[in-house]
């Protein structure tokens, strides 16, 4: 029988042998891509590019959408009701009955069997992020002008503008910038991200393979987020 000291010493070289690596590649990878966010400039023209981008994406047929359902990354299904502000959402066993309004109201299945005490407001909290993130990956370009945002003007060092969009407030992760790039037409390409759950600045994402939902409204059904692709399926839009 191995001695406690030789476990330990075992424990310790199965540390080090994943530890150095990870450690190794996060610095490759935080001196390659981290960046300060940038200082942009607001007022007129970064309201304009904003607009530009809105219209890029027929803003008016998204807002007219009463009804969008989605599945994020295979793992999680939305049948958002936009029009009053409900949202089913599942995952495994569970269905969570959002009130986007009023989460008191919100309540919990698991196996079709409803939740009640604190497994209930557990479940609801995580359904809250859940939607807060997958939707975001949706509709983002449409919440530019949302209550708590900050728009400004970014010129980058091949000249061309982007619009960088900082949230003061609302979602799950309040102070989160997004450095919106853009075509020629203002429709998005990708976003540069400062926000909290990423230990890197400014890395970025693909905006892509748009498809147009029954209502008109334009979503993204795919995102490349350095060597992971985000997929977004079943993608319903109806007024």
């Amino acid at each position: 029988m191995a001695s406690p000291k030789k476990i330990l010493k075992i424990v310790a070289g199965v540390i080090v042998f994943f530890t150095l690596p990870t450690l190794f590649l996060f610095g490759i990878l935080y001196f390659k891509y981290n960046e300060e966010l940038p200082t942009g400039i607001e007022g007129p023209q970064a309201e304009q590019l904003a607009t530009k981008m809105l219209n890029a994406l027929d803003y008016e047929a998204y807002k007219n959408t009463d009804y969008i359902e989605w599945t994020f990354n295979k793992r999680h299904h939305y049948k958002w009701n936009k029009a009053e502000n409900t949202c089913e959402v599942f995952w495994k066993a569970y269905k969570i009955n959002l009130d986007l309004n009023d989460t008191s109201k919100s309540k919990a299945f698991q196996n079709d069997i409803k939740v009640e005490g604190n497994s209930s407001k557990e479940l609801i909290e995580k359904a809250i992020v859940y939607f807060n993130n997958d939707s975001f990956w949706l509709v983002a370009p449409y919440k530019v002008f949302d209550s708590g945002t900050q728009r400004s003007l970014v010129t980058l060092e091949n000249g061309q503008e982007a619009l960088l969009v900082t949230y003061s407030c609302g979602g799950t992760t309040p102070g989160d910038s997004y450095l919106w790039h853009l075509d020629a037409s203002g429709k998005p390409t990708s976003f540069q991200m400062w926000v909290n759950i990423l230990p890197i600045n400014g890395l970025e994402a693909t905006w892509s393979d748009w498809t147009t939902t029954e209502s008109g409204a334009q979503l993204p059904t795919f995102h490349k987020f350095m060597v992971i692709g985000i997929e977004i399926t079943d993608i319903v839009g109806q007024k």
